[in-house]
């Protein structure tokens, strides 16, 4: 269910926010002490005093909430509309009235609070790859744009805008990561699999070559099947629900009319707490979407 009253009234949505911010007891946002008392309010948010420091805060200072004019109402559902409904900037720039600049900023704020996935593996792993446009969008022109008319075929790279994303599932956590790199090459997929909890750690792929080193490796049990032969499925080998994950990549990109590669990063953060939103209710989701940022 959607929580509308939060988008409806700022004091609901100003008791959300300290509800979930100060769920362990009220700290001192730069000192970090918790000798800190009530001391008023400011506007619809409660004011306090921390005495180690003798300086006040409220419940937005150190957010990604702080210094704005537009109310946090409106921030809250541009967070939550984003999330759950894949909703463009410019449909929210109807939605709540503010001007499209705005609402790039602080939605592009949110995503830069997010945390990067830790990714501790244990195992058996899928790991894929998906290519994805994203390009220039945003930055100062110097040249003419470049024509799509004469690309060529074959897997795409982070010079000619369709850099690699990899889908890694970890059968043993049931926990899924969308994770950019700028080459799918041997390297990369090192890097990917180097924080695994025990040794050898099992690999499913696809017949992809760059993944042919991990046979030779002790710290790999790598298994494959070759979609160019047909193989998609031996029993348990296969990468399908990286697939199937990596399916959902697209979709979630397609509403924003072309991505810039150097912010790609962020969207993929956006999408994988996506996931971790889609079974909870309405105001669940939105209590973890603040919980995140914090």
């Amino acid at each position: 269910m959607i929580p509308l009253d939060v988008f409806g009234s700022e004091s609901v949505a100003a008791d959300l926010l300290q509800q979930v911010r100060w769920r362990n007891g009220v700290t001192c946002p730069r000192c970090r002490s918790d000798r800190t008392v009530k001391n008023g309010s400011y506007g619809h948010f409660q004011r306090y005093l921390c005495k180690n420091c003798d300086r006040t805060f409220n419940d937005k200072t150190g957010t990604i909430f702080a210094h704005s004019k537009v109310a946090l109402r409106k921030w809250l559902f541009s967070i939550y509309a984003f999330l759950r409904f894949n909703t463009s900037f410019r449909q929210l720039q109807l939605e709540i009235d503010v001007q499209y600049k705005t609402i790039y900023q602080r939605v592009e704020r949110f995503t830069k609070a997010l945390d990067a996935p830790s990714l501790d593996l244990v195992g058996p792993v899928e790991i894929d790859e998906v290519y994805v446009s994203a390009g220039l969008k945003g930055r100062e022109r110097d040249q003419e744009s470049r024509s799509r008319g004469l690309s060529t075929r074959g897997r795409g790279t982070y010079e000619q805008d369709n850099p690699p994303v990899f889908t890694i599932v970890d059968r043993g956590t049931g926990n899924r990561y969308v994770i950019p790199a700028k080459s799918a090459d041997e390297s990369t997929i090192r890097l990917l699999l180097a924080n695994r909890e025990k040794e050898p750690l099992t690999v499913y792929t696809d017949g992809f070559r760059a993944y042919d080193p991990l046979d030779e490796d002790d710290a790999f049990d790598r298994e494959y099947v070759v979609h160019g032969d047909g193989e998609y499925a031996d029993e348990n080998v296969h990468v399908n629900t990286c697939e199937s994950h990596g399916s959902l990549l697209r979709p979630w990109l397609s509403p924003h009319r072309g991505i810039s590669k150097d912010k790609l990063t962020q969207y993929l953060r956006a999408f994988q707490l996506r996931r971790k939103l889609l079974r909870k209710p309405g105001r669940e989701a939105l209590k973890h979407a603040i919980k995140a940022t914090l």
